[in-house]
């Protein structure tokens, strides 16, 4: 395992130079590094680092998202607030119901079958997506009209949407009695509990900073302590009601910069330099997961689908972003922002399978393909398209 550890951060510090050098994102370069270490390919990262991926992936994904929070200003928010709701829903619906009605048609399966492959594929990769974005704030891009806190803001709640609508349709093809009225009502519930208690955590948290002087380095430590606790809470009460804690999260950031700028700037310090190895482990973990013989499987089919579900995705874009003041090039870049999939397909595409779905195999490979797809095209698209067509402030 230390072994593994090792060979992980060397390689991933490598590789993510690399590719910068050759002007692409260097979380690319660590994905396709991942898909080369790992159980697919040379079967290099020992078992028990697998083992372990899914919560190192999360606390990963925790620390971008902290940082997310603590780059949130209020008055941006406020900007953007109705625009980055609508991104977080109307887009993944799109592509969801478009995929239910084509794969069923192409592959043959029920509205069911495919309705849980086409919200496993609308959920946009916050790991992939939130990091570009970061960079961009920090380089005041698009920051005058608020484009990539928009776009920060929508996949952070896109993933909620999805894997509530996914869940209904598993539910009913287990024949489970699924109430889908309070079903699509878990979905405002969850991200009012998420915002409610990171609002809590982030003023509980601020008190104690300003009664008791330590390190940042300790502060630090606390605040992503928080946070897992967090998104520990989610997964307790999981089943009795739905916490959308990667918003949580991202409120935490927020309440602490509002409560306390001084401290929280000095957090985002401390953050980003946590982030080098945490961008490491999630990337290349990510890409581990990705088992590419079973993409193949799916061939030109799995591609049709992918590609029709991006273009309704697309289509929902521009539609919650109709009534805003962004010109043509900048709804282009919120466009390609929201291609990148490969967290939630990585951690439910197998999901049907091991539930027994029919259908289980095509969309295990589907939802596989389309993180082989769409996540390093998304991830060079938003580092050509930020640089070119978001306005420099």
């Amino acid at each position: 395992m230390a072994m593994s550890l090792a060979i992980i951060i060397i390689l991933g510090l490598l590789f993510n130079k690399l590719f910068e050098k050759l002007k692409l994102p260097g979380l690319l370069g660590m994905l396709i590094l991942g898909v080369i270490l790992g159980p697919y390919v040379a079967n290099i990262i020992s078992e028990d680092i697998l083992r372990i991926s899914p919560d190192l992936r999360k606390i990963a994904l925790i620390i971008i998202l902290l940082r997310a929070g603590l780059g949130i200003k209020k008055d941006t928010l406020n900007k953007v607030g109705v625009p980055a709701l609508k991104m977080s829903c109307i887009p993944g619906i799109f592509e969801g119901i478009s995929i239910m009605f084509i794969a069923s048609y192409i592959l043959g399966i029920t509205k069911i079958e495919a309705g849980m492959l086409g919200f496993i594929i609308a959920a946009v990769s916050p790991a992939v997506v939130v990091p570009p974005m970061l960079n961009f704030i920090s380089r005041g891009k698009g920051e005058k009209k608020g484009i990539p806190t928009i776009i920060l803001a929508g996949a952070s709640i896109d993933d909620v949407f999805a894997i509530t609508i996914f869940s209904t349709f598993l539910g009913l093809y287990s024949g489970k009695n699924v109430n889908i009225p309070m079903k699509i009502l878990d979905i405002p519930i969850s991200i009012l509990l998420g915002i409610a208690i990171g609002v809590i955590v982030g003023i509980v948290l601020t008190v104690i900073f300003k009664k008791h002087h330590m390190r940042d380095t300790k502060k630090t430590f606390i605040i992503i302590a928080a946070a897992i606790m967090l998104t520990g809470v989610e997964d307790l009460f999981k089943n009795i009601v739905p916490i959308a804690s990667l918003l949580g999260v991202m409120t935490i950031g927020f309440i602490l910069l509002e409560k306390n700028s001084t401290v929280a700037n000095r957090m985002s310090i401390k953050l980003n330099k946590v982030w080098v190895i945490a961008e490491i482990f999630l990337f290349v973990l990510v890409g581990a997961q990705v088992n590419i013989h079973v993409a193949v499987t799916s061939g030109i089919l799995g591609l049709i689908i992918i590609s029709i579900g991006l273009v309704a995705r697309s289509i929902g874009v521009l539609v919650s972003l109709i009534g805003t003041n962004l010109n043509a090039k900048e709804r282009l870049f919120c466009v390609i922002s929201y291609i990148p999939k490969a967290t939630v397909q990585a951690a439910m595409g197998a999901v049907p399978l091991a539930a027994g779905v029919k259908s289980g195999e095509i969309i295990l490979a589907i939802a596989v393909l389309s993180i082989i797809v769409t996540a390093p095209l998304g991830a060079i698209g938003i580092k050509i398209a930020g640089e070119k067509l978001l306005p420099d402030e």
